[in-house]
């Protein structure tokens, strides 16, 4: 498994059509050989994986600021219903009463319906 398995938080940098990256902290749970995040469903991070699925990942601070090597990775939108309740129940098991609070306010407020679950695999 993945070195970044354990981080409280790792930087999703996904690229623009002009080839610069644009950095993102998310939290992140190992799912089978891979790691998943959720993120907002319509946010550019989306868009831009959508068109280009190479990514670089790295150990971050909650702030983004990057404290280990940046690893080549693909990143994909998942589509199928099963495995975005496994990834969120991975999330869940990983960052426990925090998750929960979040989805619990996000249900509230319409959000959670509108998420996007990404699974993405390290490059060897």
């Amino acid at each position: 498994m993945s070195r970044l398995a354990d981080e409280r938080y790792i930087n999703l940098e996904s690229f623009k059509r002009d080839g610069n990256g644009v950095k993102t902290p998310v939290w992140c749970a190992p799912l089978e050989d891979k790691l998943v995040v959720f993120t907002e469903g319509e946010s550019f991070k989306v868009k831009r994986i959508r068109r280009n699925p190479n990514v670089r990942v790295a150990k971050c601070d909650v702030r983004g600021k990057v404290l280990g090597p940046w690893a080549e990775a693909t990143c994909v939108i998942v589509q199928d219903r099963d495995r975005q309740e496994q990834a969120y129940a991975v999330l869940r098991k990983k960052y426990g009463l925090q998750m929960r609070v979040l989805d619990f306010f996000s249900g509230l407020s319409g959000r959670k319906s509108k998420r996007a679950v990404l699974e993405i695999s390290l490059k060897s």
